[in-house]
């Protein structure tokens, strides 16, 4: 018997079908700005440049959703290598890719399947590229799982943008940011429109504070399995130190040692409900991922890229919930932006010093980053002092670190920092 084989060539006219439909057709839930036609597709497949920033869970579903949406041009930012326990949900990646690079070996994956499609790896960190490189962009969506991930690349976004005369947004600097985000069975996805709809910041009182025990209950009163835990973590590991290295919560041996004595210890206080995913996910601060969350969060947000490429449909606004660990729940709200927000607004926020002559730069950066309306990471601080703009202090630039440390030490007052001075941060 033999078979019929089709080139991709042969392919083309029917494998977007039900996209030119979409594209061709004009209906009453169109955005304004839409029109009709073949260009849109032509648009998405040979000039629309999409980054995606994370290749895990929701990064991996991202990836192939956008690259069979039809989307060519996509490059994938991550400075993670590939784990053994995440080939359970991220189905880019093989048994042979463990240790490699994920945005790497995600980008190969869909090239080698995806004819056509053009995956560029970058393996680093965010921070590592600047702003000519995100600049370059139409549309960001993130899948990350870091909250200060999240605000850097939030403020880089709000920094690109250019402002008219009368102070309004110059609407071709405005890069679109789509962003995921999944804790188990909970999920939720977000436009971000910068300068226009609210912020990263603006919404920082929806992210969960991230847990934390007393060392008094820990070391004296320990009530739960993830007391024991920390226990050996924070107490028992710097008193005995097994292994004469740093615990670190990737290496089995560790993970084995920890769940040992944590074991003992919660037999000693009658505590249970340990295990060795517990002791894993306390070490890490993880919660177990489960890929059909990934699926819906990353199908949402793909959507929404496809919205605002091709103008087909009113994007999300902007901000939508979703539950499915007892039955299916979603809900959709508009989040709304905070007049003094720190980071897409121009109001300055007050800081309140006490006495200026015994405060020190070091004082200040360490109640920017401890406090809870700020929780700020490794600010960088400059002033305007005597007429001259002064940089105080830039932890980020190893050579303006090494220029300014001595600034740390120094009162705000012998820093020339007056009652009523404006900061930037």
């Amino acid at each position: 018997m033999e078979v019929d084989t089709v080139s991709e060539e042969q392919q083309k006219p029917r494998k977007f079908t039900n996209l030119r439909k979409i594209l061709g057709t004009l209906g009453p839930f169109c955005h304004p700005d839409f029109t009709a036609g073949g260009e849109t597709l032509d648009f998405i497949q040979s000039t629309c440049k999409i980054l995606v920033i994370g290749a895990g869970g929701l990064g991996c579903e991202l990836l192939k959703d956008l690259a069979l949406m039809g989307f060519r041009d996509i490059h994938v930012i991550d400075m993670d290598t590939i784990e053994l326990s995440n080939l359970n949900r991220q189905f880019l990646f093989r048994k042979k890719d463990i240790g490699h690079s994920k945005a790497q070996c995600a980008a190969d994956f869909l090239n080698q399947r995806i004819a056509g499609c053009n995956v560029t790896p970058h393996f680093c960190k965010i921070q590592d590229k600047d702003e000519s490189f995100y600049r370059q962009f139409h549309i960001v969506v993130s899948g990350l799982d870091s909250i200060v991930a999240r605000r850097w690349i939030n403020g880089m976004l709000i920094s690109l943008l250019e402002y008219e005369e009368d102070g309004s947004t110059d609407q071709s600097t405005l890069i679109p940011f789509i962003d995921g985000g999944t804790e188990g069975f909970k999920g939720n996805a977000r436009v971000i429109l910068p300068g226009v709809t609210a912020c990263i910041d603006c919404t920082l009182d929806l992210f969960p504070p991230q847990v934390t025990y007393p060392l008094c209950t820990i070391a004296n009163t320990p009530r739960l399995p993830e007391h024991c835990i920390e226990y050996v973590k924070v107490i028992q590991w710097e008193k005995e130190n097994p292994f004469g290295v740093n615990l670190d919560g990737d290496d089995p041996q560790h993970v084995s040692w920890v769940y040992e004595k944590a074991q003992e210890r919660a037999d000693l206080f009658n505590i249970t409900g340990l295990s060795y995913r517990l002791v894993q996910g306390v070490l890490k601060n993880i919660i177990p991922a489960v890929a059909s969350t990934n699926a819906v969060i990353a199908a949402a947000c793909a959507t929404e890229v496809f919205k605002i490429a091709t103008s087909c449909y009113q994007p999300l606004q902007n901000y939508m919930v979703f539950n499915d660990l007892d039955g299916i729940y979603t809900y959709t709200y508009e989040a709304e932006r905070k007049e003094d927000c720190l980071a897409c607004s121009q109001v300055p926020k007050k800081v309140d010093i006490k006495d200026p002559t015994t405060m020190t730069l070091q004082d200040l950066i360490d109640f920017l980053c401890e406090s809870a309306e700020f929780q700020m990471k490794s600010p960088g601080i400059t002033a305007v002092v005597d007429g001259k703009n002064k940089t105080l202090y830039m932890g980020n630039v190893p050579s303006i670190a090494e220029r300014t440390k001595g600034n740390l030490t120094m009162s705000l007052a012998e820093l020339h920092l007056q009652d009523g001075q404006e900061l930037i941060v």
